[in-house]
């Protein structure tokens, strides 16, 4: 039987959601995936592989992540649920147990995945929630870097948002959402795409802090966009004040609302 899991996690002591240690081995490596995937076999007493939604990097925290993972082991969703994060380290939990269909897959029946980064926007660093934000010192004009934003939407060559680790066979993606907002002391901006490449919603937000402390024209990003080089665009964002906010499915996929279209 096939389910779905969402999950949380706290990345900050992580690298990264991709497991390290060689397929099958139930040994703790430093990767979400492992430290889920042992929870999970000590509940099913076998053996349990997952499939994730998106793979995070290194610090980047997760709202819910969806994976999904076959099993013989005959519990119902509560235990699941309950069992599993029983199992988990402090720092991760499942939140909710869905059964699906044999076809469904937390990766390929994702049509968009959703990312938010918070930036602490004063003069002194945070005490609180350091671990769960950026920090900017300078006055940032959140106006100016959503305007610039919106030159990044569409189906687009992101070469130029790309790490030279990035895996992907090409830099084409489509993004469908770039919001940025002022919140009080924050600024936090917000991005929707079918699938991101490594490091792109970070090289964004390095870009539009450019922007937003005034070093560079809103109309800058749309250049950068299209000369397609890494080298002329913003520094990586720190990976702590990056959330991912989860997947998004089709509604016949029978998932919770929060990840559903």
């Amino acid at each position: 039987m096939r389910f779905a899991l969402g999950v949380e996690y706290d990345g900050g002591a992580y690298l990264g959601w991709q497991r390290l240690s060689q397929a099958g081995a139930l040994e703790l490596d430093g990767s979400l995936q492992t430290a889920l995937e042992i929870a999970l076999t000590k509940v099913a007493a076998a053996p349990i592989a997952t499939v994730c939604a998106g793979r995070t990097d290194a610090g980047v925290h997760g709202q819910c992540q969806v994976v999904h993972f076959d099993t013989d082991a005959v519990r119902d969703a509560r235990g699941w649920v309950l069992g599993t994060t029983a199992n988990l380290p402090p720092t991760m939990a499942v939140r909710w147990c869905v059964p699906v269909a044999d076809d469904f897959n937390a990766r390929f029946s994702a049509r968009a995945r959703r990312y938010r980064y918070r930036i602490l926007n004063r003069s002194t660093r945070p005490g609180l929630e350091r671990q769960y934000l950026g920090w900017e010192r300078l006055s940032l004009d959140a106006r100016a870097m959503h305007d610039a934003a919106q030159a990044l939407l569409g189906e687009r060559d992101f070469s130029a948002f790309r790490s030279a680790q990035c895996q992907a066979t090409h830099a084409r993606r489509c993004l469908q959402e770039l919001t940025v907002r002022r919140e009080g002391d924050e600024v936090v901006v917000e991005v929707q795409a079918n699938a991101f490449l490594h490091h792109m919603v970070r090289n964004f937000v390095g870009s539009l802090l450019m922007v937003g402390r005034g070093e560079r024209p809103v109309a800058w990003l749309a250049e950068v966009l299209e000369g397609r080089d890494r080298t002329v665009a913003g520094p990586t964002a720190p990976s702590a004040g990056l959330l991912f906010l989860g997947p998004r499915y089709p509604a016949d996929c029978g998932l919770p609302a929060e990840v559903t279209l």
